[in-house]
């Protein structure tokens, strides 16, 4: 991974981290290789996450990361506080969407939240440019659905869900969603 992917990540987890509370269970959904759960170390009480890309399971006291898809890659029993999907939802076929959806009611606990960044479809043009120049390693743009981010809220819709918090960043190129469960 390149510093500017690096930068890029930790930025999203910088976002997340104000909606989430200290000792909470998190679930990250597109976890990499779990570096979230290692920066958040002390501060969230357990992570869980999934993610595609992972040869193999790798577990500490404070998380688990399992290769494969969300939900079925979860473990059994689990239920968390909050639910993050940082530079996910994009790659989510329009068609899963809202078995997604079920999916996160089912794993969260009430009052819970979902902690969402989405980028802008324009943002695409950029990451080829930086992808041609080697700036970047990649972040998997041919896998990306044409998400708009205004679509999320229509995937995380009322009554389940209650919008908290929806902003910018990245002069403009990048959003934040958080959902709570109701």
């Amino acid at each position: 991974m390149k510093f500017l992917d690096r930068y890029l990540r930790d930025v999203r987890f910088a976002r997340a981290r104000p909606f989430v509370r200290l000792g909470d269970s998190v679930l990250d959904v597109g976890c990499a290789d779990g570096e979230m759960f290692r920066q958040w170390r002390g501060f969230i009480g357990h992570g869980i996450g999934v993610d595609p890309c992972l040869s193999e399971k790798h577990v500490t006291a404070s998380m688990e990361v399992y290769p494969g898809l969300f939900p079925q890659a979860v473990p059994p029993g689990v239920s968390c506080d909050v639910i993050t999907m940082l530079a996910v939802l994009e790659h989510i076929p329009p068609i899963e969407q809202s078995k997604l959806a079920d999916a996160c009611d089912t794993l969260l606990k009430r009052g819970g939240r979902i902690v969402i960044t989405v980028p802008s479809p324009r943002v695409d043009d950029i990451l080829h440019v930086l992808e041609g120049l080697r700036l970047i390693d990649g972040m998997s743009t041919h896998e990306h659905y044409g998400f708009e981010p205004h679509d999320a809220l229509a995937v995380f819709p009322p009554p389940r869900y209650k919008l908290v918090k929806r902003r910018r960043f990245q002069l403009g190129l990048n959003n934040l969603f958080v959902f709570e469960k109701t």
